[in-house]
């Protein structure tokens, strides 16, 4: 990504206050993936104050789920949120997550791919893909496809404003050369580090909200970049000394660390602003500014392989 880019995402940034900005949620129905850490527990948190009719907390663990919860109803007591269970590692697994929410309620507003593992050992998921590849593409490609149905129903009810927002980063730009390394997508891939293989995943999930944005075009998809929140890509990615990495670095440097609280903003931004004012199959940086992204995220052939890809992997996989 050109440095101007990086750059010009300094200026014209949305002043985003949760308890302002958030509107009432009233009768919305929301999915947040990850949401018992981080970025993606702050964004249960913020949203649950808005009074939305349920959220649907997902993590590996009711334990994990149970100590989130203690800050969510210390925050908002009466907020209705609900555990499910979910190893995107395993397709089994997000399967029978999308189960639950289908078989639980009648529509979808919000479904907010936050999860994700960074820079893994390298390894497999249970199905068979490079771990982190699996786990940050596969399984939230295959939780958004099972859901998509009812989303695409609930455009249809009156005032509807359905949104996908998927957790990216500009660890986007560490991604192979190639973009996507089909043909290794299958192994651990053990010639590239954990953080260009977490790079490429990362530019998975902005292709994946672009394609989405082109086939469902009533549905607001996007992609996001939560910056560089406290605890996340910077430490693990400084032995990185490309030319990408270190404009990244400037950026980081001149926008300064964020913390949790900062960090999820974006995403939540994505979520609830204003539907005119943000544009489908947009990639979006702190906070709510539009930027191009590297030349493979706004590559539409490549989304359009990515998701012809995944799919025919999806179907062979009995989903």
């Amino acid at each position: 990504m050109p440095l101007l880019g990086f750059l010009n995402a300094l200026d014209n940034v949305h002043h985003f206050d949760p308890d302002k900005h958030i509107p009432n949620l009233a009768g919305r129905v929301i999915v947040v993936t990850g949401g018992n850490s981080g970025v993606g527990k702050e964004t249960v948190l913020q949203l649950a104050k808005h009074s939305p009719r349920c959220i649907y907390l997902a993590a590996r663990t009711k334990a994990k789920y149970d100590d989130a919860m203690k800050d969510i109803a210390a925050a908002a007591p009466d907020a209705n949120v609900k555990y499910v269970e979910l190893d995107l590692a395993s397709l089994a697994s997000v399967k029978k997550a999308a189960d639950q929410v289908l078989d639980e309620t009648d529509r979808l507003d919000i479904l907010v791919n936050n999860a994700g593992i960074m820079a893994h050992p390298h390894g497999l998921t249970k199905d068979g893909y490079e771990i982190q590849f699996g786990t940050n593409h596969m399984g939230h490609a295959l939780l958004t496809r099972q859901l998509l149905p009812l989303m695409q129903k609930t455009t249809s009810q009156p005032g509807a404003d359905v949104r996908i927002v998927n957790l990216s980063s500009g660890a986007h730009l560490f991604a192979p050369r190639a973009g996507i390394c089909f043909d290794g997508l299958k192994t651990e891939m053990k010639s590239y580090n954990p953080g260009t293989l977490y790079g490429q995943t990362k530019l998975a999930n902005i292709l994946h909200a672009r394609e989405l944005a082109k086939r469902y075009p009533d549905i607001r998809s996007t992609s996001v970049h939560p910056g560089r929140v406290e605890t996340n890509i910077d430490n693990v990615m400084m032995e990185l000394n490309n030319l990408n990495a270190r404009v990244q670095r400037i950026f980081d440097f001149l926008a300064g660390p964020m913390n949790v609280q900062q960090g999820a903003l974006t995403q939540i931004w994505a979520a609830v602003w204003k539907k005119d004012e943000i544009k489908n199959g947009a990639y979006y940086v702190p906070v709510g500014k539009e930027n191009q992204g590297s030349t493979l995220s706004g590559n539409a052939e490549l989304a359009e392989k990515l998701w012809d890809w995944t799919e025919k992997e999806l179907v062979e996989k009995g989903y």
